[in-house]
C-alpha cells in the first residue's frame, strides 16, 4: 500500500469515526474466511459494516478527536463494526461474540463517549430504532383507543338517559 492509498484510508476511517451513531472494536484472531464472512452478512442485514483496520492508520484517523483515548483498544488484529445508528453494532456483535470463541469486543465508541467491553454490552441491550418505533406506535394506539372508549361512554350514558327520559314521560 502506498502512501496515497494510506492517505485515502484515513480520511475514510474519520469519515466512518465522525459519521457512525456508534463504533465497536473487536478482537478476531482465529476466526475463518467464512466466519468473518458470516458475520459480515448477519451486521449488512442490520444495516451495519465491518472492517479489518490497520491499528496504526486508524490511531491516525482518532488522533485529535473527541474519542482519541479509544486508540489505546488498538492492539493486535483488530476489525471495527460500526452503523449510521447507535445500536446495531453493537447488538450483532455482542450477539456473535456469544457464539464465536475467536470473536471477543474490545470496547468501542459513541459520540464522545468511549466505552470499554461490559459499555458496549450494556449499549447492546437498549432497543434498536424499529423496537422504539414500535413501542411507540403502541402507546399512541393504546391512548387513542381509550380516548374513543371514554367518549363513547360519554355517549352512551346520555342515550341512557334520554331513554330513562323517554319511558318516564311515557308512562
Amino acid at each position: 500500500m502506498d502512501r496515497s492509498e494510506k492517505e485515502a484510508l484515513v480520511e475514510t476511517l474519520k469519515g466512518v469515526f465522525a459519521e457512525a451513531g456508534s463504533v465497536v472494536m473487536t478482537e478476531y484472531s482465529g476466526m475463518t474466511v467464512a466466519e468473518m464472512e458470516g458475520l459480515r452478512a448477519k451486521l449488512r442485514e442490520q444495516g451495519a459494516s465491518i472492517r479489518v483496520v490497520n491499528n496504526r492508520l486508524a490511531k491516525i484517523a482518532l488522533k485529535g478527536t473527541p474519542v482519541e483515548g479509544a486508540s489505546d483498544m488498538l492492539t493486535g488484529p483488530v476489525a471495527i463494526a460500526w452503523a449510521d445508528d447507535m445500536i446495531s453494532a453493537p447488538k450483532v456483535t455482542v450477539d456473535y461474540a456469544k457464539d464465536n470463541d475467536f470473536f471477543n469486543i474490545i470496547g468501542g465508541f459513541m459520540g464522545e463517549e468511549v466505552f470499554d467491553e461490559s459499555g458496549i454490552v450494556v449499549l447492546s441491550k437498549l432497543p434498536s430504532r424499529d423496537e422504539l418505533i414500535g413501542m411507540a406506535a403502541g402507546r399512541l394506539l393504546g391512548q387513542a383507543s381509550e380516548i374513543g372508549s371514554r367518549l363513547n361512554s360519554v355517549g352512551s350514558a346520555l342515550r341512557g338517559a334520554v331513554e330513562v327520559i323517554q319511558e318516564k314521560a311515557a308512562a
